[in-house]
């Protein structure tokens, strides 16, 4: 597979997932961007916004295995994990996997689950390995998380920590489209039922696990000169030290947007990464991994917000 071949591949699978999910192409690409460079992506916004149709058209045009988990308070880490039962016949413990043992897992609502199961993702997530009775079992190259989150309801949730916030590459935030495509997706849907069958809206298959391999060889041979790397470097170092973050963002974090800075050079068919990159993923790379100031949240003013001045005082390399 060569740029133009990997390409023309993204072009199609946005077409796939653009006939369930509309109004949307900037989600779709920064999902795709979290998938091919071997990250997690949260999800939030209201209900009814597309974030669970969204994961289920990425499965669709994905020839990997799919699994969803329900997070609700009363989930425990072995109902996500899975858990050594003993078999009365062979006188053995069989382990019966949970619904993690996937390739891509939909965590639907993940802040509804209590921290001791929110917890039970982190090793997961970081090393793609569980460890269930002192045993690790590998989940493959292919684990990929995407877990949505209602910020609306607060009553029952339970705020994921900042330690499993940065385990995610992105951050994305949903809104509602705009009042034409709304209009279109109520035309779209009129002979249908209100919860679409993907199966009927003709999604293909096009990504099968050698193809994302073969993507992810690609793009890790994608040049990022030495100025993009301090750029990168010097964006997140200066989340260290301005007066609206408490706390900044961390070495992983800067590790995290310089491989995403790759797969988005590589969707524009370019072998090198360029300041645009940068900047066209530092808030939803960058805007869950800092904590405002007081000050700041007193003031009103958001992460992105904060990350925008921040980049906008800093020089891109030319």
């Amino acid at each position: 597979m060569d740029l133009g071949e990997f390409r023309n591949l993204i072009a199609k699978v946005r077409g796939e997932i653009g006939k369930a999910v509309q109004g949307q192409d900037a989600l779709i690409d920064l999902v795709l961007i979290s998938i091919f460079a071997r990250g997690h992506c949260l999800v939030e916004g209201p209900p009814g916004t597309a974030k669970t149709l969204l994961a289920r058209a990425v499965s669709a045009v994905m020839e990997l295995e799919y699994r969803r988990i329900q997070f609700t308070p009363d989930l425990m880490p072995g109902d996500v994990l899975g858990i050594n039962l003993f078999n009365f016949q062979t006188n053995q413990f069989h382990l019966t996997k949970g619904p993690v043992f996937t390739d891509i897992l939909l965590a639907d609502e993940i802040n509804r689950a209590p921290p001791k199961t929110q917890s039970a993702l982190l090793q997961a997530m970081n090393e793609r390995v569980v460890t269930i009775d002192g045993t690790d079992h590998f989940l493959g190259t292919d684990f990929f998380v995407l877990a949505t989150q209602n910020p609306i309801e607060q009553q029952g949730t339970y705020p994921l920590p900042e330690a499993q916030l940065d385990r995610f590459l992105f951050k994305l935030v949903v809104d509602f489209p705009d009042r034409a495509t709304e209009i279109a997706i109520l035309s779209k849907h009129a002979r249908q039922a209100l919860q679409l069958d993907l199966r009927n809206a003709g999604i293909r298959p096009l990504v099968s696990s050698a193809t994302l391999a073969a993507g992810r060889a690609l793009i890790d041979e994608i040049h990022l000169d030495s100025a993009i790397l301090a750029y990168v470097v010097d964006l997140v170092r200066a989340t260290r030290s301005d007066p609206d973050i408490l706390h900044g963002a961390s070495t992983r974090a800067a590790d995290a947007l310089a491989s995403a800075v790759r797969v988005r050079a590589a969707f524009e068919g370019r072998d090198y990464g360029l300041p645009d990159d940068v900047q066209a993923l530092l808030v939803p790379a960058l805007r869950h991994r800092i904590v405002l100031s007081p000050t700041a949240e007193i003031d009103g003013r958001t992460a992105g917000e904060v990350l925008r001045n921040i980049q906008n005082r800093m020089d891109a390399p030319r």
